[in-house]
Protein backbone atom coordinates (compact mmCIF):
# COMPACT_ATOMS: atom_id res chain seq x y z
CA UNK A 1 0.00 0.00 0.00
CA UNK A 2 1.43 3.25 -0.80
CA UNK A 3 1.87 5.99 1.42
CA UNK A 4 -0.87 8.24 0.53
CA UNK A 5 -3.67 5.64 0.64
CA UNK A 6 -1.92 4.85 3.92
CA UNK A 7 -2.57 8.63 5.36
CA UNK A 8 -6.05 8.96 3.85
CA UNK A 9 -7.38 5.96 5.50
CA UNK A 10 -5.44 7.31 8.72
CA UNK A 11 -7.22 10.58 8.36
CA UNK A 12 -10.50 9.04 7.56
CA UNK A 13 -10.15 6.67 10.73
CA UNK A 14 -9.39 9.57 12.80
CA UNK A 15 -12.10 11.87 11.32
CA UNK A 16 -14.77 9.13 12.28
CA UNK A 17 -13.50 8.53 14.87
CA UNK A 18 -13.83 12.54 16.54
CA UNK A 19 -17.67 13.02 14.83
CA UNK A 20 -18.79 9.72 16.58
CA UNK A 21 -17.56 11.48 20.18
CA UNK A 22 -18.92 14.42 19.39
CA UNK A 23 -22.16 12.67 19.10
CA UNK A 24 -22.13 10.27 21.85
CA UNK A 25 -21.28 11.70 24.85
CA UNK A 26 -22.15 10.52 28.64
CA UNK A 27 -22.59 13.43 31.18
CA UNK A 28 -22.44 12.73 35.26
CA UNK A 29 -25.44 15.22 36.33
CA UNK A 30 -26.66 15.82 39.73
CA UNK A 31 -29.45 13.55 40.76
CA UNK A 32 -31.43 16.85 41.47
CA UNK A 33 -31.89 17.60 37.87
CA UNK A 34 -32.74 14.08 37.08
CA UNK A 35 -36.78 14.49 35.77
CA UNK A 36 -39.01 13.77 38.36
CA UNK A 37 -40.76 10.83 36.73
CA UNK A 38 -37.68 9.20 36.81
CA UNK A 39 -37.16 9.86 40.18
CA UNK A 40 -40.92 8.84 41.11
CA UNK A 41 -40.32 5.42 39.33
CA UNK A 42 -37.02 5.03 41.58
CA UNK A 43 -38.88 6.01 44.79
CA UNK A 44 -41.77 3.50 44.34
CA UNK A 45 -39.44 0.67 42.83
CA UNK A 46 -36.40 0.82 44.89
CA UNK A 47 -37.15 2.67 47.86
CA UNK A 48 -34.61 1.10 49.97
CA UNK A 49 -31.62 1.78 47.35
CA UNK A 50 -29.35 5.04 47.17
CA UNK A 51 -28.43 6.93 44.08
CA UNK A 52 -24.74 6.19 43.30
CA UNK A 53 -24.38 8.23 40.17
CA UNK A 54 -26.89 9.87 37.76
CA UNK A 55 -25.81 10.56 34.16
CA UNK A 56 -27.68 11.82 30.73
CA UNK A 57 -26.33 9.97 27.64
CA UNK A 58 -26.82 11.85 24.31
CA UNK A 59 -26.71 10.35 20.99
CA UNK A 60 -27.12 12.90 18.00
CA UNK A 61 -30.55 14.35 18.75
CA UNK A 62 -31.48 11.37 21.26
CA UNK A 63 -30.66 11.36 25.07
CA UNK A 64 -31.12 8.42 27.41
CA UNK A 65 -31.12 8.96 31.53
CA UNK A 66 -29.08 5.90 33.09
CA UNK A 67 -29.16 5.66 37.15
CA UNK A 68 -27.14 3.48 39.22
CA UNK A 69 -28.33 2.59 42.37
CA UNK A 70 -26.37 0.55 45.64
CA UNK A 71 -25.78 -2.73 45.27
CA UNK A 72 -25.20 -2.57 41.53
CA UNK A 73 -28.94 -1.89 40.05
CA UNK A 74 -28.33 0.27 36.66
CA UNK A 75 -30.99 1.89 35.55
CA UNK A 76 -31.46 3.41 31.66
CA UNK A 77 -34.91 5.56 31.04
CA UNK A 78 -35.71 6.97 27.56
CA UNK A 79 -36.10 10.34 26.56
CA UNK A 80 -39.58 10.19 27.51
CA UNK A 81 -38.49 8.89 30.76
CA UNK A 82 -39.73 5.59 30.21
CA UNK A 83 -37.44 2.78 31.74
CA UNK A 84 -35.82 0.44 29.48
CA UNK A 85 -33.48 -1.45 31.13
CA UNK A 86 -32.87 -2.63 34.23
CA UNK A 87 -29.44 -4.62 35.25
CA UNK A 88 -29.24 -5.90 38.51
CA UNK A 89 -27.23 -8.75 40.37
CA UNK A 90 -29.47 -9.93 42.79
CA UNK A 91 -33.50 -10.57 42.59
CA UNK A 92 -35.21 -7.42 41.02
CA UNK A 93 -38.18 -6.51 42.74
CA UNK A 94 -41.35 -7.44 41.23
CA UNK A 95 -42.97 -4.43 40.91
CA UNK A 96 -40.52 -3.69 38.04
CA UNK A 97 -41.34 -7.18 36.19
CA UNK A 98 -44.81 -7.74 34.18
CA UNK A 99 -47.41 -9.81 36.18
CA UNK A 100 -47.16 -13.01 33.15
CA UNK A 101 -43.83 -13.06 32.85
CA UNK A 102 -43.49 -13.45 36.85
CA UNK A 103 -46.35 -15.94 36.54
CA UNK A 104 -44.05 -18.00 33.76
CA UNK A 105 -40.84 -17.80 35.82
CA UNK A 106 -42.41 -18.47 38.75
CA UNK A 107 -43.77 -22.11 36.58
CA UNK A 108 -40.68 -22.90 34.66
CA UNK A 109 -38.00 -21.77 36.76
CA UNK A 110 -39.20 -21.96 40.25
CA UNK A 111 -35.50 -21.71 41.45
CA UNK A 112 -34.47 -19.09 39.90
CA UNK A 113 -34.85 -15.27 40.28
CA UNK A 114 -34.99 -12.11 37.54
CA UNK A 115 -32.12 -10.33 37.71
CA UNK A 116 -32.18 -8.12 34.50
CA UNK A 117 -35.11 -6.36 32.14
CA UNK A 118 -34.93 -4.84 29.09
CA UNK A 119 -37.39 -3.25 26.50
CA UNK A 120 -35.97 -4.92 23.01
CA UNK A 121 -38.07 -3.16 20.28
CA UNK A 122 -41.38 -4.52 20.18
CA UNK A 123 -40.16 -7.51 22.80
CA UNK A 124 -38.70 -7.23 26.56
CA UNK A 125 -36.02 -9.79 27.59
CA UNK A 126 -35.24 -10.79 30.89
CA UNK A 127 -32.11 -12.66 32.60
CA UNK A 128 -32.07 -14.94 35.18
CA UNK A 129 -29.50 -15.89 38.10
CA UNK A 130 -28.56 -18.62 36.44
CA UNK A 131 -27.93 -16.70 33.18
CA UNK A 132 -30.37 -17.56 31.30
CA UNK A 133 -32.00 -15.01 28.99
CA UNK A 134 -35.89 -15.55 28.30
CA UNK A 135 -37.56 -13.43 25.17
CA UNK A 136 -40.88 -12.16 25.49
CA UNK A 137 -43.98 -10.29 23.51
CA UNK A 138 -44.99 -6.61 24.72
CA UNK A 139 -48.15 -8.41 26.31
CA UNK A 140 -45.68 -11.45 28.41
CA UNK A 141 -46.50 -14.05 26.08
CA UNK A 142 -43.12 -15.94 25.87
CA UNK A 143 -41.17 -16.27 22.67
CA UNK A 144 -38.48 -18.44 23.30
CA UNK A 145 -34.50 -18.57 24.98
CA UNK A 146 -32.05 -16.13 23.82
CA UNK A 147 -28.73 -17.03 23.51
Amino acid sequence: MNKIKLIKIITFLTLSMFTSLSFAQDKIMPYSQVPSEIKSYIKNHFPKHSVIQSEIDMEGLSKQYEITLSEGIELKFNNKNQIINIDGKSKLPDSVIPKKIRQYIAKNYPNNVITDWEIEGKNQQIGLDNDLDLKFKKNGDFIKIDN
